[in-house]
């Protein structure tokens, strides 16, 4: 391999066709120079200069090596300004959220794309483990969970909280304990955690979502409110999922007495410093998500 300082002074030699102007440019001495030179063309075993008292010209090799070898110094100082580069509208960010939250912060991330040309957002839906694990084999950049993590490889900041809502049908007005009882339920992956929170908190027959008969099941998150919306059931959402669906006018979001909220953590990983623009897409997901439709920590 060859030694990229001695090709450095080489092609500088080259531009230049002078050695003690050579030794000026590069702060060495003009014997530096011409050790290095001697260097090189041992190394690869061919004159590289036609020496003329303090003159020269290029051999063959030596065009060749100056042709090739500019080529390679400028692609490495491109490589090297690329690295040390940082700039916060510019690059890649992976993203990763649970369903319901990510329905509503996706649209928001595709924006700061719009607004920002060169960053590129990669977004996927997850739940709380899989975004974890993610992170921590630094396969995702920056997560949303809705626990704090149990691995010290990962932060997890808490930043919002996020209501849980009970959704029916928009025929039905009020709820009470035998609406619940006739209408059964639609679950989902965490249905079950979700109407254990708000139901316990706000009906004193509630002891487990077991008490109703379960009516129907999706593990879509956009797919949920379908089967609620055609008056099968209702389900527990938290916000977001719930106003995400696709027609408002066929459900129904009832306030209870006691309102229940889901607390969203952001997640990083503990030891990788963050970039400019990981750092400025962090702070704008805490931003919107503490917006009107969630509570601020």
């Amino acid at each position: 391999m060859i030694n990229p300082i001695w090709l450095k002074t080489f092609c500088t030699l080259a531009d230049v066709g002078h050695f003690t102007q050579t030794a000026h440019a590069l702060f060495m001495t003009q014997s530096g120079v011409s050790q290095q030179i001697k260097k090189l063309e041992q190394q690869l075993a061919t004159p590289l200069l036609i020496r003329d008292g303090k003159s020269f010209t290029l051999t063959d090799a030596g065009m060749k090596l100056y042709r090739d070898g500019r080529k390679l110094l400028q692609a490495s100082e491109l490589l090297e300004q690329n690295i040390k580069q940082d700039d916060p509208f510019s690059g890649q960010v992976r993203v990763a959220t649970p369903g319901s939250v990510g329905l509503a912060l996706y649209p928001f991330l595709l924006g700061l794309q719009h607004q920002h040309p060169k960053l590129s957002v990669f977004h996927s839906f997850a739940p709380n483990k899989s975004i974890e694990r993610d992170i921590s084999q630094r396969q995702v950049d920056v997560g949303l969970m809705t626990q704090p993590s149990s691995t010290a490889e990962v932060l997890t900041d808490a930043i919002a909280q996020e209501a849980l809502v009970l959704v029916t049908d928009n025929r039905i007005q009020d709820i009470n304990w035998q609406v619940l009882q006739q209408l059964g339920f639609i679950s989902h992956p965490d249905g079950h955690h979700h109407c254990q929170a708000l139901l316990s908190k706000n009906f004193t027959q509630f002891e487990h979502p077991t008490q109703f008969q379960e009516k129907g099941f999706s593990n879509q998150i956009s797919l949920i409110l379908e089967p609620v919306s055609r008056g099968f059931g209702f389900t527990v959402l938290p916000l977001h999922g719930a106003k995400a669906f696709h027609d408002q006018t066929r459900i129904r979001i009832h306030p209870l007495g006691h309102p229940v909220n889901e607390t969203l953590y952001l997640c990083r990983h503990a030891q990788v410093t963050q970039s400019q623009r990981l750092h400025y897409v962090s702070q704008q997901i805490k931003a919107v998500l503490q917006s009107k439709n969630n509570l601020p920590l």
